[in-house]
C-alpha cells in the first residue's frame, strides 16, 4: 500500500484551518500543521491557531509545542516530520499536512541541506547586529561574507539574512554552498492542494481576521510577550507592530493599521512563491467536494 502525504496549502487567512479539518475527517487521517507562527505556545491569538474543538476533532501536530525561547528551524522541521510520518502511516495511509509556510513545506516535500547548528553567541551577535545597525548592517555584512546569497535572498527578510549570516559565521563557508543539493526522493507520495480566493476578498478576510484578533485579546497577548520581542519567534506580524506602540515609536492607530498592511503584504509574499511550483493543483476555497474527490482519487492511484 501506497503512503500519501496531502499538502494543503495557501496564504494567510485564505481559510486553510476549516478546510483542513473537513478534509481530514472525510479522509479519517491526523493533521501536521506546516505553520510555524503556531509552534509556539504562548502565540495563540497573533497566529489564529485552531480553536480547541478543532484540536479535539481532529489529532494535530506541531501545534503550540515549542515554548516561545526556542529555536527552530526548517532543517529540524523536516527532521521532526519524518521522524513521525512512520508512526502516522502505520495507523493510515494518508496524513494532511495544512499550512503556509513555504521553507517548511519544502523543506518535508523537498529535502532541506544538512546546515550545521549554530552557537547560541553567534545568533546573539547577529541580532545584536540587528539592533545596532538595522536591516542595512546586516545586509552590508552578508554582501562581503556571501555574495551569491546576497543576490538571491530576500533582502527586507531580516530573519533570513541573518541565518545566512550565522551558517557563513559558524562554519567559515558561504551559506549559499549549502543549497547546492538534488530534490531528495520520498518513500511516500506528495499530493499538493493549493487553495485561492479572489485577492480583494482575500484582503477583506484578512483585516476582518485582525478586527477579530484585537477583540479576543491581541494587544494583551502581545504585553505578555514584550519581554521576548528580541526573540525569533516575536518577529511577526501581529507582535513586533504592538511593540513599536508599547515603545511609543507609533500610535495604537498606526500599530493596528500596520498589522492589517503587512498581513495582506505576507499573503502576498506566499502566493508569490508557491507560483512557480508545478505540482501544485489549485482550487477555489469553495470547491470542497472537488477538493475531496480530488485528493480520494490521488489516493487511490486514479491521479498521477
Amino acid at each position: 500500500m501506497i503512503n500519501n502525504l496531502i499538502v494543503l496549502l495557501g496564504p494567510t487567512g485564505i481559510g486553510k484551518t476549516d478546510i483542513s479539518i473537513d478534509l481530514a475527517l472525510k479522509l479519517g487521517c491526523e493533521i501536521i500543521s506546516a505553520d510555524s507562527r503556531q509552534f509556539y505556545r504562548d502565540m495563540k491569538i497573533g497566529t489564529a491557531v485552531p480553536t480547541e474543538d478543532q484540536l479535539t476533532s481532529v489529532k494535530h501536530h506541531f501545534v503550540r509545542f515549542l515554548p516561545v525561547d526556542s529555536y527552530y528551524s526548517s532543517s529540524l522541521f523536516e527532521r521532526d516530520v519524518m521522524n513521525i510520518l512512520p508512526e502516522l502511516f502505520l495507523r493510515k495511509n494518508v496524513v494532511l499536512m495544512a499550512g503556509g509556510s513555504g521553507m517548511y513545506i519544502d523543506a518535508v516535500c523537498h529535502g532541506i541541506d544538512d546546515i550545521p547548528d549554530v552557537e547560541q553567541e553567534i545568533r546573539d551577535k547577529f541580532n545584536a547586529m540587528y539592533i545596532e545597525s538595522g536591516i542595512e548592517g546586516l545586509r552590508r555584512a552578508l554582501k562581503l561574507m556571501d555574495p551569491d546569497h546576497y543576490n538571491k535572498v530576500d533582502l527586507k527578510n531580516h530573519k533570513r539574512i541573518i541565518r545566512a549570516l550565522e551558517i557563513c559565521e559558524s562554519t567559515g563557508r558561504p551559506y549559499s554552498s549549502f543549497l547546492q543539493s538534488n530534490k531528495r526522493e520520498r518513500d511516500f507520495r506528495i499530493i499538493k492542494i493549493g487553495l485561492t480566493r479572489d485577492r480583494d476578498e482575500l484582503y477583506q478576510r484578512i483585516n476582518l481576521r485582525v478586527d477579530k484578533m484585537l477583540s479576543e485579546g491581541l494587544e494583551e497577548e502581545a504585553r505578555r510577550l514584550y519581554g521576548y520581542k528580541n526573540l525569533n519567534a516575536l518577529n511577526t506580524v501581529g507582535y513586533r507592530e504592538f511593540f513599536d506602540y508599547f515603545d511609543g515609536r507609533i500610535s495604537k492607530e498606526k500599530a493596528i493599521e500596520l498589522i492589517k498592511r503587512n498581513s495582506r503584504r505576507y499573503a502576498k509574499r506566499q502566493i508569490t512563491w508557491w507560483a512557480k511550483d508545478k505540482e501544485i493543483n489549485w482550487f477555489h476555497f469553495g470547491e470542497m467536494d472537488k477538493i475531496i474527490r480530488f485528493a480520494e482519487d490521488s489516493i487511490s492511484g486514479k491521479v498521477l
